[in-house]
């Protein structure tokens, strides 16, 4: 849930209306930059960021409530390759935006130099946990890539992540920033919980945007994070976590609430799954 200083501090800032955010700054195809701030320091960064800034307003609400599924193979090839680092990976999910019931189908494609690729189908929310009826979607996605598992390889639903977003978007860098919190991830066992973080991100073609500059000022540099992979390595503890390591460590174990404190350790596949 956001906090009242935040939707304060949001408030302040000049709205801009979907249509217009879609059009000048899609960036399907973009270089992300993610940090992970303190709650309690986002009004301050807000308020340095509204000459500077608009947020994404829809009928006067400017935070939105999302939720992700994410998908993957049996033997977690998806996780595999972020945790081995591969230079080009691959995530399946479906993305709810709760407050309207819209649903999409994603297919995300990590390149070279960190550049991502985004491909998207509208999809109905009572599939939001299954990816069969969009299944030639993802398989025509990944292949034209030349990456991902083999078509009609299984892909099931792995981990959930939910939280809430605040968009804003920079108009003399035409880039976007997502401001997240009350995140949550959940598995078939266990809920962890990061009520005190936020995860803020900068979408954009290539530069630093200005918030980056501001976040960098503050100390604050590019955080090794994945809502899907670390998400995943916090709740299995025994899965590989070497690219995450050091964010685990000072912002998930031994900070976060969690309906199970012992993550479940039952899954550990035999031989590291291909990429490709």
């Amino acid at each position: 849930m956001t906090t009242m200083p935040i939707k304060r501090a949001l408030a302040r800032l000049a709205p801009v209306g979907l249509a217009e955010l879609i059009d000048r700054a899609a960036l399907q195809t973009r270089v992300d930059r993610k940090y992970l701030v303190p709650v309690e320091a986002l009004p301050r960064l807000l308020a340095q960021l509204a000459p500077h800034a608009k947020v994404l307003d829809i009928d006067g609400e400017r935070t939105f409530r999302y939720e992700s599924v994410y998908f993957d193979t049996p033997r977690l090839a998806s996780y595999y390759c972020a945790a081995y680092r591969r230079r080009r990976r691959f995530k399946v999910r479906t993305r709810t935006y709760v407050d309207s019931g819209d649903c999409w189908l994603e297919v995300k494609i990590s390149g070279a130099r960190g550049s991502i690729t985004k491909h998207r189908l509208p999809y109905h929310p009572r599939n939001s946990g299954t990816v069969h009826p969009g299944r030639d979607f993802i398989d025509e996605a990944l292949g034209r890539e030349s990456i991902g598992p083999e078509a009609g390889s299984t892909l099931d639903p792995v981990l959930v992540t939910d939280y809430h977003r605040a968009t804003l978007l920079l108009p003399e860098t035409l880039s976007r920033v997502t401001i997240d919190t009350g995140l949550s991830w959940r598995d078939a066992d266990s809920t962890l919980r990061l009520p005190g973080l936020a995860v803020v991100e900068t979408k954009t073609a290539s530069a630093a945007t200005p918030v980056d500059r501001m976040l960098w000022q503050r100390g604050l540099r590019p955080a090794r994070i994945s809502k899907y992979a670390t998400g995943l390595a916090a709740l299995r503890l025994d899965l590989p976590d070497v690219p995450w390591r050091r964010t685990l460590r000072r912002h998930f174990r031994g900070t976060a609430s969690s309906a199970d404190p012992t993550p479940t350790m039952s899954h550990r596949p035999e031989q590291e799954a291909s990429c490709v």
